[in-house]
């Protein structure tokens, strides 16, 4: 199995905790880190990771306006084993973790494993309320996911990376192209928190991603108004109702798969807070989308994820077309719509050679497990 770990950082702060981490790896996976960092970071990694790591540069051909996606479609491309990991610089396996994961992608296209952090300073709390809420309705969004090598040349060698979700972007992708997904609840993979800084920092970015969920937008949006409502009426009941509610969700989330055995009481009690800070969020989210997108990377990035459908018809229409089989974004750089994505038609000794293009103008993905990360894997929503 493969392990692909891209990354860029502004500083070496958390350096020798990640070289441990990736000399437990090696006994287990080939791991590949493409690092995106500047030239003195880089290099330093260089001697730091030799012989832990395949350490290479982003592949110059990808442009992307999302960094990670560049940072993910290399390592892929150089990547040989059948199964293949990709995980944000945060993200912690162990022995038994990659096993299991190793074993589940024998039977999907693409494996959506749960992150819990290692130890929760109280943003991470915080956060982990949304985490519970999502496991309530369906499933989180991990800084996490496994493979098969041999579906990601089916689909033409990648995703596209124009978009802020790009987490929800890679599992539409696989939908629309047919794959089989698997997102076992208690496949439980550790990850680092974030600092405060950085907590704060994608507070908006995260609520922006629900623009491709517009039936979970429209519930945020919706619950400002209603506290407003409430609040005029003297309605405090209806009030504490809704917020017990909301504890009420978020438990049964954290009680599903054994989730009581990762998750603390505590993080359940914070799901009220975490949707008054989310239904903020969203319309601050919402007049940024008016004004053309949220910022990243020197610009501003207007489209959160595409749809399955939107995604399914491109690909209808190209195939129809005679040209590649895939729609013409996916696995390519802009001004690359003409050439064929497929990992099988590439040279990754070529990937190999030092690149300053890639993640170069993005901010660091790292710890980002509050971004919907892109940052790191970005942005679970």
């Amino acid at each position: 199995m493969d392990y692909v770990l891209p990354l860029r950082w502004a500083d070496d702060s958390g350096l020798d905790e990640l070289t441990a981490y990736l000399g437990s790896l090696r006994r287990h996976v080939r791991v590949i880190v493409v690092d995106g960092s500047a030239t003195p970071l880089f290099e330093r990694h260089a001697a730091a990771w030799r012989g832990l790591a395949e350490h290479v540069r982003p592949a110059p051909d990808l442009r992307f306006a999302n960094g990670k996606v560049n940072g993910v479609i290399t390592g892929l491309r150089l990547a040989r084993a059948e199964h293949v990991i990709i995980a944000d610089d945060d993200v912690r396996y162990d022995r038994h973790t990659l096993a299991r994961m190793d074993a589940l992608l024998a039977g999907a296209d693409l494996v959506r494993p749960q992150n819990h952090f290692t130890h929760l300073p109280w943003h991470a709390l915080w956060d982990t309320a949304r985490t519970l809420l999502n496991r309530c309705v369906g499933a989180d969004y991990p800084g996490t996911f496994g493979l098969r090598r041999s579906f990601v040349e089916r689909m033409g060698g990648g995703y596209d990376g124009d978009v802020l979700f790009e987490n929800l972007e890679l599992i539409r992708t696989v939908r629309a192209h047919g794959g089989r997904e698997l997102r076992p609840l208690d496949l439980y993979v550790r990850r680092l928190p974030p600092d405060a800084a950085r907590f704060w920092d994608q507070r908006v970015r995260q609520a922006y991603d629900d623009l491709a969920q517009p039936v979970r937008m429209a519930v945020f949006l919706s619950v400002l108004p209603a506290v407003a409502a409430c609040l005029l009426r003297r309605r405090y009941a209806a009030l504490a109702a809704g917020a017990a509610l909301t504890v009420a969700l978020a438990e049964t989330g954290r009680r599903r798969a054994g989730g009581r055995h990762v998750f603390p009481a505590a993080a359940a009690l914070c799901a009220p807070i975490w949707v008054l800070e989310r239904a903020t969020c969203s319309w601050l989210a919402l007049a940024a989308s008016v004004r053309g997108g949220v910022p990243y990377a020197g610009r501003k990035l207007g489209r959160a994820a595409h749809s399955v459908r939107r995604l399914r018809r491109d690909l209808r229409r190209q195939r129809d077309q005679g040209l590649d089989q895939q729609p013409q974004h996916v696995g390519r750089s802009p001004g690359q719509a003409g050439r064929s994505g497929s990992l099988a038609a590439l040279n990754p000794a070529a990937l190999c050679d030092p690149s300053q293009n890639g993640f170069t103008d993005d901010n660091p993905h790292r710890h980002n497990a509050t971004v919907a990360r892109p940052a790191g894997m970005n942005s679970p929503s």
